[in-house]
């Protein structure tokens, strides 16, 4: 029998822990060793749900004869955790984004590079097939050359670790930002060369930002807006969307990723949901990182394109702070 691929995660901070570690459960050529947390009873907690081990440290379970981690703590931890990983010569596949500033996400992968590991940044959302059917038709000329595109990532504030700065870097314009900014560099092929943003705290009138506003131009001509907020109330029947509407010289295409949905009226909650039933973007993402992983290919999502987008939400940051546009050539 075919040797399976041994992962495990790091950490459970990350509310995507969830559904990545019941990914590596569902996969039949991937061994889910356990779950290393610096909170020990959330490790516990999780690795009996999954029927798995719980370490008693994060180096416990690197000395052990693992393949991979998944990496899902907070922001600015992921270059702690990448770096013991590496050090420890194991693939990382690393939640987004890639870290909590640029320097620590240069230094996660320069550190990738030395010591010879695969490094993905967790883009879930190039998995979606709402996406690969978009991608597809701008790949192949149908609308034409894209002149603009106006992207939405709205979702309601997701509390905790991500409204202190210290352990997020930002608030949404770091957190939805990227997502967006990677799926346009992987369908366009274009690089971002420019940023002006608008950012606030309108929603909620706390210490990090909750709604923005991007431009960015990129090495094609076109140009896109973006915005990147914690915009949802609590009352709204979903957490939130990954929208994008394409112009190009020929034809548009529009993509609403989480149509794939029940609408669901509750008397028992007194309210309207969304009830998702479609894809799990998760799921081929981790399958991919996964298969790279078992069959010693490159990853499909780099450190590299982490570092990019990222690169994209930090500039928004020092453009809405100086309201100047960001050059990223010289950013």
């Amino acid at each position: 029998m075919e040797n399976k691929v041994k992962i495990g995660v790091m950490s459970f901070a990350h509310m995507h822990a969830y559904s990545y570690a019941s990914a590596l459960n569902k996969l039949d050529f991937v061994d889910f060793v356990g779950i290393a947390d610096e909170d020990g009873s959330r490790a516990r907690k999780f690795a009996k749900e999954f029927n798995t081990k719980a370490f008693k440290s994060y180096e416990e379970m690197l000395a052990s004869d693992i393949d991979a981690v998944v990496v899902c703590s907070e922001n600015m931890n992921h270059r702690k955790h990448v770096v013991l990983a590496a050090q420890s010569e194991k693939h990382v596949l690393c939640e987004k984004p890639i870290a909590g500033n640029l320097h620590d996400a240069e230094a996660i992968i320069e550190v990738a590079k030395r010591s010879h590991i695969q490094l993905m940044t967790a883009f879930p959302c190039r998995y979606h097939p709402a996406f690969v059917s978009l991608k597809k038709s701008v790949k192949a000329g149908d609308l034409g050359d894209v002149l603009a595109i106006k992207g939405t990532n709205q979702g309601r504030c997701p509390g905790g670790w991500f409204t202190d700065l210290s352990l997020s870097g930002g608030g949404a314009i770091i957190d939805h930002t990227v997502h967006l900014m990677d799926l346009i560099r992987d369908m366009t092929g274009a690089e971002p060369t420019k940023v002006y943003a608008e950012i606030d705290n309108r929603m909620l009138s706390k210490d990090f930002d909750d709604t923005g506003i991007l431009t960015v131009d990129f090495s094609n001509g076109m140009f896109v807006t973006i915005d990147s907020s914690w915009s949802r109330p609590n009352s709204y029947p979903t957490w939130g969307n990954v929208n994008m509407d394409v112009t190009g010289t020929i034809g548009t295409a529009s993509m609403k990723m989480f149509q794939q949905k029940i609408d669901y009226y509750s008397d028992e909650n007194k309210g309207f949901f969304y009830l998702y039933w479609g894809d799990d973007m998760d799921y081929e993402m981790v399958k991919s990182f996964a298969t790279s992983i078992h069959k010693g290919k490159d990853v499909e999502v780099t450190g590299e394109d982490g570092l990019a987008a990222l690169k994209v939400a930090m500039a928004a940051y020092e453009s809405a702070k100086t309201g100047k546009v960001i050059d990223l050539a010289e950013y």
